[in-house]
């Protein structure tokens, strides 16, 4: 795996093509969308680690946005057509600081949100922003999503930095409209950088110029200094070696005795880290403390990064 600062002008998929060519790899996959014009963390997982990419994807993630009131876009930021828009006097004029963070207040916790008609949700098996390119604008469910955190650190009207930690599926664009909606004056996205994804930070990323420069220098290896092994992912699961007799069974995916493995006997059920006599990390297994033993959850074959 590998933590890639998405600059802004490259799609998820961009991202991976022009990672393909620099580490010379097929076998790539992102984690989730990020849109073209927003920045920051994109875990990307590597040759068989890609069998992370969905448990990544569902993690909590943390962003720094930046709302303009005043306007109203039919994508909701600043690269869409504006549909509406007041002068920066009339929102000056309408929202207080006070009144901004009671408005932002309304949206901590469990929310419903309509995903925006320029994303990649799929409504009768087409993705949502090819029927907007095609003026078409459909009926779309609301969705549950989870607000942990929604800060406002910064109000230099009409702009309004807010730091947001939130749920997968979550549209930081529908949640600037949504706020400018509820202070009268509309809100789109001007800007946003994703700080966080799961355990996936910003100062662990590297930019795709920075990883084609190490790749062609005399020492390429150096770019092992940002890819992370995959059992890093599972860091807060404990480990188990798993004896020399009870390798066929773990090689073949099948359930092990926890006694053919270094693992205490515990009371909870857990995930456990299970690696060959050699130090091999090779899948996540799944603790049963009733019948004593561990079931397969996921593969992940020698050589997985």
């Amino acid at each position: 795996m590998i933590t890639i600062y998405k600059e802004a002008g490259y799609t998820s998929s961009d991202v991976v093509a022009r990672l393909r060519g620099i580490l010379h790899m097929k076998k790539i996959g992102h984690t989730g969308t990020l849109d073209p014009d927003a920045e920051g963390v994109l875990p990307v997982c590597l040759g068989n680690g890609t069998k992370l990419c969905e448990l990544i994807a569902d993690r909590d993630k943390e962003y720094v946005a930046v709302m303009r009131l005043g306007t109203v876009t039919d994508t909701q930021d600043m690269s869409g057509e504006v549909l509406r828009s007041i002068s920066d006097e009339e929102v000056a004029a309408a929202v207080t600081e006070s009144g901004i963070e009671e408005a932002a207040a309304c949206f901590r916790g469990k929310i419903s949100q309509i995903p925006p008609m320029y994303s990649a949700v799929k409504i009768n098996g087409k993705r949502l922003y090819q029927l907007a390119r095609q003026g078409r604008t459909v009926e779309r469910p609301a969705r549950e999503v989870t607000i942990h955190e929604l800060v406002i650190t910064k109000v230099e009207l009409p702009l309004v930095t807010m730091r947001v930690r939130c749920s997968k599926g979550t549209y930081i664009r529908t949640l600037c409209q949504d706020i400018g909606e509820k202070l009268g004056t509309g809100g789109t996205m001007e800007s946003l950088l994703r700080t966080r994804v799961g355990s996936f930070t910003l100062d662990q990323s590297i930019r795709l110029d920075e990883a084609e420069e190490i790749m062609k220098s005399d020492e390429p290896d150096r770019i092992r200094d940002y890819i992370m092994p995959v059992d890093s992912f599972f860091g807060d699961a404990p480990r188990a070696t798993v004896k020399q007799e009870g390798l066929k069974a773990l090689l073949n995916g099948n359930t092990v005795k926890r006694s053919l493995t270094d693992l205490p006997r515990g009371k909870e059920k857990r995930d456990v880290r299970m690696y060959g006599p050699d130090g091999q990390f090779c899948a996540l297994y799944s603790y049963d403390p009733v019948r004593d033993e561990l079931k397969n959850v996921k593969m992940f074959p020698a050589g997985s990064r």
